[in-house]
This record gives structure tokens, sequence and C-alpha cells, in this order.
């Protein structure tokens, strides 16, 4: 039987007259990759910041790593790590020193210890002395996750996390989330970038007027979408071409 990371139930919320989340769905189990998907204000960042906490639902609930975040949000913060659409890294420190100023500021005593085992862990022990001011957009981004793992949290929030990087720096990060879930981390991820999800994801869910529209694996969704044949071949649908095609019919009832 496998155990529930996140289980989010008719979560609504609205800002002003604007209604963003209308009743959303959905549940993430431990140990997998789970990439939301939405056009630019879907509300993807607001269903992120209200799992982490930092913004309170007007309706239904979300429980994290088993706990509710409005009655127990404290005991939330401490089993998760969030990480933005932009690396929050001090470009004046070096990489070594970021890292052990987050160990100290989480109140660990191996806090060197920490910050070489993962500069290993992410390629980074050659550039550890450097200044983050010199380092490229993808060693930023590894950073940046690296500084999230201290304290070893159950479940890492992932909001678009390739934002701004070419492609060279979104393949190192695609690699760094897959082993952050061969390690037996949970991973929540929301992007705008279709092939991101369909490379990494285990589970997919689109978000679209404020709901879940359709919620499953790569293959259950590509089942929605009617093969495209051809004399010879027949063309296996990208996730891109399922997205839009599943955006389109609900945008025409």
């Amino acid at each position: 039987m496998t155990e529930t990371a996140i289980h989010v139930k008719g979560l609504q919320k609205s800002f002003k007259q604007l209604h963003v989340l209308k009743g959303v769905d959905f549940e993430v189990e431990k140990g997998s990759i789970f990439a939301l998907l939405g056009s630019n204000g879907a509300g993807k960042t607001t269903v992120v910041r209200i799992l982490t906490t930092l913004l309170k639902q007007d309706g239904g609930t979300a429980a994290v790593n088993g706990f509710d975040v409005v009655a127990k949000p404290d005991y939330v913060r401490q089993s998760i790590s969030l990480t933005g659409q932009f690396a929050a890294v001090d470009e004046i420190l070096t990489g070594r020193e970021n890292l052990i100023m987050i160990a100290r500021l989480r109140h660990l005593a191996n806090s060197r210890q920490i910050t070489d085992d993962l500069l290993n862990r992410f390629g980074l022990t050659d550039a550890a002395d450097r200044r983050v001011s010199t380092y490229s957009g993808g060693m930023r981004r590894r950073l940046d996750i690296a500084m999230s793992l201290i304290g070893n949290p159950r479940l890492i929030f992932l909001d678009e996390p390739t934002t701004g990087l070419d492609p060279e720096a979104r393949i190192e990060v695609w690699k760094t989330v897959k082993e952050l879930a061969d390690n037996g981390t949970t991973v929540f991820l929301t992007t705008q970038y279709l092939e991101e999800a369909e490379q990494l994801a285990d589970r997919i869910a689109i978000l679209h007027e404020g709901k879940i529209i359709v919620s499953g694996t790569l293959e259950e969704l590509k089942k929605l979408f009617p093969p495209v044949k051809v004399e010879y071949i027949e063309k296996q649908p990208t996730l891109e071409e399922i997205f839009l095609a599943i955006i389109g019919k609900q945008e025409e009832k």
C-alpha cells in the first residue's frame, strides 16, 4: 500500500473578486515526483504557497506529510523545503559559505560535514570556494536545491525550478531532481515546460480555470488523446499536444 505525502481536498482561494482555486483535489505519493501543470495565472504558485503554509486557503483541506497545513503549520515547515522560481542564494558568499550559513540557521552541529557532503553530491566541490556571482545558472540552481536539502526534508517543493535556464542547465537540474526521488525524497514540481514534466514526473495533474481537470501518469494521459495514424506509422502524442487538446476541450464547454 502506497503512503500519501500530500492530500488536498476541495481547496479554494480567492483574491478580491478573482476566484483562483475552485475546489482543487489531488494526492501525491511518498517518494514520487508529482508535476502540476497549468498556464500562467492558473494558480500553481497559489497551491504551492498554501501547501507550504505561506498562504491560508479560503476553503477545503490540505495535509502535508500527515500534518494539516492550518492546524499544524510548524510541523509542516519542519518536514518540507521550498525552492522558488529564482535561486535564493547570496552571490557575495561562496558556495560553501551559503551552505554553512543555512546549516547554522537550522542549528545543525555538523555544518561543515553536511556542507562537504552536499557539495560533493551536487558536483560543486571544485567551485565551493568561488563566489556564487561567478556561477552559471545551472550551478546556482544546483546550489539552491542543495541548500533546500539541509536538514533532510521529506518533501521538497520546486516552483518552476528551470525558469530562465538554458537547455544544458535545465538537463542538469532534471538529473538532480531524479536523484532526489531515487533517494526517497518526494518532489512536488510546478512547471510551464511540458517536456520537463514528461521527462520527470511519475504523475501529472493539469490545473485549469481553478480546478484539476485531469490527473494521471503520462501513459494514462496519452490514452485521452486519440492516436494520429498515417499510412505506415502511428504518431505518439507529446505531453504538450495532450495539454493543449485538454485545455481546448474545456474552453469549448
